[in-house]
């Protein structure tokens, strides 16, 4: 009876899947990383534009 418990607790644990949103989330973070290390310079240069452009339209409010 106590193997047939472990037998079943054993099963159990490998047919788990709650640490696949886990390992998902980590997958999407390393994407997103990798997109921002990519196009850094690009999405500075348009932060810094859009930037500009309120400073400028600021005064006309």
């Amino acid at each position: 009876m106590n193997l047939f418990m472990i037998k079943n607790k054993v099963k159990e644990l490998l047919l788990e899947e709650d640490g696949i949103g886990t390992v998902e989330l980590i997958l999407i973070l390393v994407v997103l990383i990798g997109i921002v290390l990519i196009f850094k310079d690009q999405m500075t240069a348009l932060v810094e534009g859009i930037f500009k452009t309120i400073k400028s339209k600021a005064g006309q409010v």
